[in-house]
């Protein structure tokens, strides 16, 4: 069986996109260059690929002050971007049948066994507490309806942080709201607890190394360092001030939640090996296909996700990634339930990273794409622009067999 017949949806054998012309890539390469220009952003770096081989990849901008230029192999910071790896691992678990998605994870996690639920704040703003109504399983924590909330963008959330010194609590009961939040970190710990492994190990053994992903990691070496791209953060005025510049200092613990760096290349091999049902470009079979099918399908019902109002604008703007659409949560991706406008098709699977690295995996039309900034706050009006563009651009020059 060939790459191209094994790709289905719904039994449906897809053809992947065609290699794009000399002068389509031309127009890609302009959308990013002028684009960068016009919008203020120091740098960027894309690939679009099909199921078998990247049709366009493009680095434009500097590494940092001293002019050095992006590549297409340039290192990104890609937070967030780590939790669909995490995903996976937690899922491996579940075919081995180490643990069910629908098990009480408190068993393995003793921390999260008898986690309370804020209610409220007294009139001293103390936390109002109570006991949990429901245990919290691994598919809650993949689904971000476990109740464990990232106080960035959740009201309860971030008051109660205020409170140095206390214990991680429940913002709502486990299964009934959607709120983005730690529950995949904690996933990555039960990935560690579960296997007897460092995350960084589990990854490297189980997924990374498996399909040729050489330059994902927790860790940059020394050797890796020049290829580094710097940090800056948006300034009141509305420039973009750059961080110091120095070597990542090696983490005392591997965060499923956030936390790897990676290339556009190496993800477009994850991204790859979704589209493939779960194999690899190199044939390796990370995921079984039916394992795969729950990375496509709504697992939150009724609910919608994907939109989050900030508490810390620094860091994030208002999160809204289809205005006036609904979003749904597939186990490790958000799904748009309409097509985007001269974009990506409905159902396809997509999220991103703090810094404003962004991806998205269309298995109807078997193509995705990723493009890497790395600036802050979150979805900037101009990174966002920028994928936008991006996106508009490559699907109106994208032609199937």
């Amino acid at each position: 069986m060939t790459r191209r017949q094994f790709a289905t949806v719904t039994g449906t054998a897809l053809a992947s996109p065609s290699v794009l012309s000399g002068a389509d890539t031309a127009a890609l390469d302009a959308t990013l260059r002028d684009g960068i220009a016009k919008r203020g952003i120091p740098a960027v770096v894309a690939m679009l690929s099909g199921l078998d081989k990247p049709l366009y990849s493009g680095a434009f901008g500097v590494r940092d002050s001293s002019g050095t230029h992006v590549t297409v192999d340039s290192i990104f910071s890609i937070a967030s971007m780590t939790k669909a790896i995490t995903t996976v691992a937690a899922l491996q678990l579940v075919e081995r049948d180490e643990i069910g998605l629908d098990d009480p994870v408190g068993k393995v996690l003793r921390e999260l066994a008898r986690i309370p639920v804020v209610t409220g704040f007294d009139s001293m703003g103390e936390p109002i507490l109570r006991p949990s109504k429901t245990p919290i399983t691994l598919r809650h924590l993949l689904i971000h309806t476990s109740g464990l909330c990232y106080s960035r963008w959740d009201a309860n959330a971030f008051r109660y942080a205020e409170k140095e010194g206390r214990p991680e609590a429940l913002m709502f009961d486990p299964g009934t709201r959607w709120q983005y939040g730690t529950g995949i970190d904690w996933a990555g710990r039960l990935v560690e607890r579960l296997s007897g492994m460092t995350l960084e190990e589990y990854f490297q053994v189980n997924i990374l190394r498996r399909l040729d992903m050489v330059d994902t990691s927790f860790l940059v070496p020394d050797s890796k360092f020049d290829r580094l791209v710097t940090g800056a953060t948006r300034q009141p005025d509305g420039r973009l001030k750059e961080l110091e510049r120095k070597p990542p200092t090696v983490p005392k613990s591997f965060n499923g939640g956030g936390g790897l760096y990676s290339t556009v290349a190496d993800y477009t091999k994850f991204m790859q090996m979704i589209l493939g049902n779960g194999r690899g470009i190199n044939t390796q079979q990370i995921l079984q296909p039916k394992t795969v099918e729950l990375l496509k399908t709504n697992q939150i019902g009724s609910l919608t996700a994907g939109k989050m109002k900030s508490f810390a604008p620094e860091t994030s703007a208002d999160v809204d990634i289809q205005p006036g659409h609904t979003e749904k949560w597939s186990l490790g991706f958000l799904l748009n339930t309409d097509a985007y406008d001269h974009g990506r098709s409905a159902g396809s699977m997509a999220w991103a990273g703090l810094f404003n690295t962004f991806y998205w995996i269309d298995p109807v039309k078997n193509v995705c794409g990723v493009l890497m900034m790395q600036f802050l706050p979150f979805v900037d009006k101009e990174a966002v622009g920028l994928l936008g563009d991006f996106e508009r651009a490559a699907y109106g020059l994208i032609r199937p067999f």
